[in-house]
């Protein structure tokens, strides 16, 4: 049974707001989207595309506990307790304020950013975290790392939480500030910082400049965890020695704070040799494939190492990463098989979730690597579907087709490309790379089933707006029996 999480009193005085009524079952949760929600809930009324006081009545039906609303809110005759306030979303954020005030002083706050791999290096943190705390670890739901996300995740952080891990994003410079802020970290962890929002953005250097922003909510005394060999990590740790931080390198560089010495691959994802500041080197697998997940795992080790942790407690937290499965789109790979005969099978890499150069080149790079997987050799081809990637400004078209070099160094095969920056790509590569291209990802399904067959490894990425992920859907209906391989 869910414990309640605040009571109706402490969420009053945490929102400023006025009570209006008596909530009839305790707060176990919050909410923004009726259709998410669970009971004992406090729906938050945001307004966005729609007036979230539209589904106020709807959230009392699902079950809600109370709702935050604003002053001028109508009562309905079926509401419940509400939390007036002048405006739900800052009355979110100062709910989200209060909780991370309550936690105790031995909790450890993490923060995340980076043009890539947030998502991912989260996870791992969850997961390493949970090894040594089970039950007192909180962390963000999915990707929610915006104005709502992070306020949201404050507010549904238990007050025994030992290990708090939230990531954070933006678009814009000066969305990183107040979050960070609000979220106070011991630990900030920069993930990498690549051409990524340039439609936003003079340079990438205005890029790094925005990421650097996480420092700023830094806890007296606090880390910045940043990757080692990134053309930006100076621009960084200048930032954070300016918030008065220590600063941790992550990464294979000679003279990393935490040093990848050594790596091998294997059928269910990788392992890693570590050294952190000279101490006795660390062994640990990882269940993400891909050179680039190796450097996550090493900020992540860095991470746990700022929040205190060394020697048997840190190899414990290290050792969970083995089962950590990568979220879907995000590097998931799967032997996939033939409905009419289980020993002819595709694997697929999904990583249709997102995309910039940076994480493309990546992907591509785990296409390269693809040797043998679940015990038997690769016998077909490394194929690459590829849909655009977005908001990269009017250098879109150099990236894309730059990106022809990443292609080649894969030994990819065979290239799809959909959208038309990806076509920028596509004119770039020699014929016999090329498959087939179309204005969008349903234009070129039937030419992807059309072509691949067993033994091949096929990897598919993209931006969320290419909605790369009906080529996975589809591939998927066409094979059967999928099974995680790593």
């Amino acid at each position: 049974m869910t414990s309640e999480l605040w009571t109706f009193d402490e969420l009053i005085k945490a929102a400023g707001g006025n009570a209006d009524g008596t909530p009839a079952t305790a707060i176990t949760g919050f909410s923004i989207d009726t259709r998410s929600l669970a009971p004992g809930d406090v729906f938050v009324a945001l307004k966005d595309v729609r007036d979230g006081h539209e589904f106020v009545e709807r959230a009392f039906k699902a079950g809600a506990a109370a709702a935050l609303v604003s002053k001028s809110y109508e009562r309905k005759p079926s509401d419940g307790a509400l939390v007036r306030v002048a405006d739900p979303l800052a009355g979110l954020e100062a709910i989200g304020r209060a909780a991370r005030a309550r936690l105790t002083p031995g909790a450890r706050v993490v923060a995340v950013t980076g043009s890539a791999g947030k998502t991912t290096t989260k996870e791992m943190l969850r997961a390493a975290a949970r090894a040594i705390a089970p039950g007192r670890v909180h962390a963000s739901d999915k990707s929610f790392n915006n104005h709502w996300g992070v306020p949201l995740t404050l507010a549904r952080m238990p007050r025994d939480t030992l290990f708090a891990i939230f990531e954070i994003g933006m678009n814009h410079a000066g969305e990183i500030t107040p979050l960070s802020r609000m979220v106070r970290p011991h630990v900030a962890v920069v993930t990498t910082v690549e051409a990524v929002h340039l439609a936003h953005f003079a340079s990438v250097a205005d890029i790094a400049e925005a990421k650097a922003e996480i420092f700023a909510g830094l806890e007296p005394g606090g880390t910045a965890v940043v990757p080692s060999a990134n053309p930006f990590t100076p621009l960084l740790a200048a930032r954070a020695v300016a918030a008065g931080a220590r600063v941790l390198t992550c990464g294979e560089t000679e003279g990393a704070s935490v040093r990848l010495v050594g790596f091998e691959l294997t059928d269910r994802g990788s392992r890693a040799r570590i050294s952190i500041e000279g101490r006795p080197e660390i062994d640990y697998g990882i269940g993400h494939a891909g050179r680039h997940n190796l450097a996550n795992s090493t900020l992540v080790a860095g991470a746990l190492y700022a929040a205190g942790l060394s020697g048997a407690d840190l190899e414990r937290a290290l050792a969970a990463l083995a089962a950590e499965r990568p979220p879907p789109g995000r590097g998931t790979q799967d032997w996939i098989a033939d409905p009419g005969d289980a020993s002819k099978r595709v694997l697929l890499i999904d990583e249709s979730y997102n995309a910039n150069p940076a994480s493309m080149c990546a992907a591509l790079g785990n296409l390269a690597l693809v040797r043998h997987w679940n015990g038997g050799p690769l016998t077909g081809r490394r194929i690459a579907v590829l849909g655009d990637m977005l908001e990269l400004g009017p250098d879109a078209p150099a990236l894309h087709a730059g990106l022809a070099e990443a292609v080649e160094a894969a030994g990819a095969d065979l290239v799809f490309a959909a959208g038309p920056s990806m076509k920028h790509l596509f004119d770039a590569l020699p014929a016999a790379k090329r498959g087939f291209w179309g204005a969008d990802s349903k234009s070129i399904v039937e030419a992807v089933l059309s072509e691949v067959r067993p033994g091949d490894a096929v990897v598919i990425k993209g931006s969320n707006g290419s909605r790369m992920g009906v080529l996975v859907e589809a591939l998927r209906q066409r094979y059967s029996g999928a099974s995680a391989s790593g």
